[in-house]
């Protein structure tokens, strides 16, 4: 506890929700940027309010005995500061308001088992699955902040409602730092996350019962979109001026040829280039988000896209086998050459994987099992959600069918005739 920290005591009053005539009055304790709140009057009439002084007037007929209340829990709520302070205890808003309202045992709060879980978890995970988390604790917070007025909660207030109520918050939540609002799925994969917190906390004994015990996750099935052969040739033939598109589309390709996610592009090394088996280059490399062996054989598209990069100063200065540009700006301008090129899809660097599992490799005949070794999965079924058989592939194979039904039909005509 620093000594210039910043702490308030203030009343405000808010809306009843039976009855919009009235007002609940809540004590609201600030500290060091962050709050909490509890009820303190209940179901005055608004007129009765004075917001400037926070304090009732002479319209409420127990003006007096509230406003020495209202006295009282403010005296009361300096007196705890400072003695925490003297005694150089952790001091937050949420301790303030349990020490006044009698809560002193130690007790787990949502956001200490959210940074517990996260903790434990960063050496585990990878980096990619814990910036997720961290987004989903920041939409926690925002829930506490925005819809509970609170700061933090203790975990035996998990709950149902709690969930539904998340969940409605999510859904509503218009974001300001990307475009579009969270879609069911994603919605879906914010509770997930917070699921798995809380089942840690079940299993810590932190928490006595799950509140996701009755909720039920309800995603949709989303077709994966990947792109045509036609679509590939178009943003590899497109003449780009922009040296940073440019770099985009070299990126975006050689994952449409590779399968490669965006991180592992990232971190591949001209050490990872190896000569395969058949005397040929192979990337040889551990998938980051599960670190399973990569062995890839390099098609001629992607050769060429690592020899153009081969001399870039930048490339050369990181060590690395391409200069790289993160993945928010990937998208962003993957969204631009989308636009540029005529192609009506929402272009992001995943996709160039799905477009690989289907267009590349699953569409010509590579086996399934082939794909799902190269893209690096532990299971086939999860190769399975990228496998999509195009309707020419469809139509190429029937066609040979019928040839060689054909062809029996006619060679059992010519033997009968013998």
């Amino acid at each position: 506890m620093t000594t210039n920290s910043t702490f308030t005591v203030s009343f405000i009053a808010r809306a009843n929700r039976k009855d919009n005539n009235l007002y609940n009055i809540y004590c609201r304790i600030n500290t060091n940027g962050k709050r909490s709140e509890f009820s303190v009057v209940k179901a005055i009439e608004k007129e009765s309010w004075n917001s400037t002084k926070e304090r009732l007037n002479s319209k409420h007929k127990d003006f007096k005995k509230a406003n020495s209340y209202l006295e009282n829990v403010r005296s009361s709520l300096i007196n705890i500061h400072r003695e925490l302070t003297l005694n150089k205890k952790t001091i937050t808003p949420l301790i303030l308001k349990n020490h006044f309202l009698g809560i002193t045992e130690e007790e787990k709060t949502l956001l200490s088992l959210i940074e517990y879980h996260n903790s434990s978890q960063e050496t585990i995970l990878s980096p990619g699955t814990m910036k997720n988390y961290y987004t989903t604790k920041k939409y926690v917070i925002k829930f506490l902040n925005q819809k509970k007025h609170v700061d933090d909660i203790f975990i035996k207030q998990l709950n149902y409602q709690f969930i539904t109520e998340f969940e409605i918050f999510l859904r509503k939540h218009k974001p300001t730092d990307h475009q579009r609002p969270l879609s069911n799925n994603g919605v879906m994969k914010h509770l997930e996350r917070l699921r798995k917190i809380t089942t840690m906390g079940v299993k810590l004994e932190w928490l006595n019962k799950d509140p996701f015990e009755r909720y039920k996750l309800s995603f949709k099935k989303v077709e994966k979109c990947f792109l045509s052969e036609l679509e590939i040739e178009i943003i590899r033939s497109k003449k780009f001026n922009n040296e940073r598109l440019k770099l985009c589309r070299d990126l975006f390709i050689f994952s449409c040829y590779t399968g490669l996610s965006y991180i592992d592009v990232k971190l591949l090394s001209p050490d990872n280039i190896t000569i395969g088996i058949d005397r040929c280059a192979w990337i040889k490399t551990n998938r980051k988000k599960t670190g399973t062996i990569l062995n890839i054989p390099l098609l001629p598209i992607a050769q060429e896209i690592i020899s153009k990069y081969k001399n870039h100063p930048r490339a050369i200065h990181n060590k690395s086998l391409f200069p790289t540009m993160s993945n928010q700006k990937l998208n962003n301008y993957l969204k631009e050459i989308a636009d540029v090129c005529g192609i009506n899809k929402n272009l992001t660097f995943h996709i160039a994987r799905h477009t690989f599992a289907t267009t590349i490799t699953l569409s010509n005949g590579v086996p399934i099992e082939t794909v799902s070794k190269i893209l690096g999965h532990t299971k086939l079924s999860t190769t399975q959600i990228y496998a999509k058989v195009l309707e020419n592939k469809i139509s190429t194979d029937m066609q040979n069918l019928k040839d060689k039904l054909t062809s029996n039909k006619s060679l059992k005509i010519k033997i009968a005739n013998n």
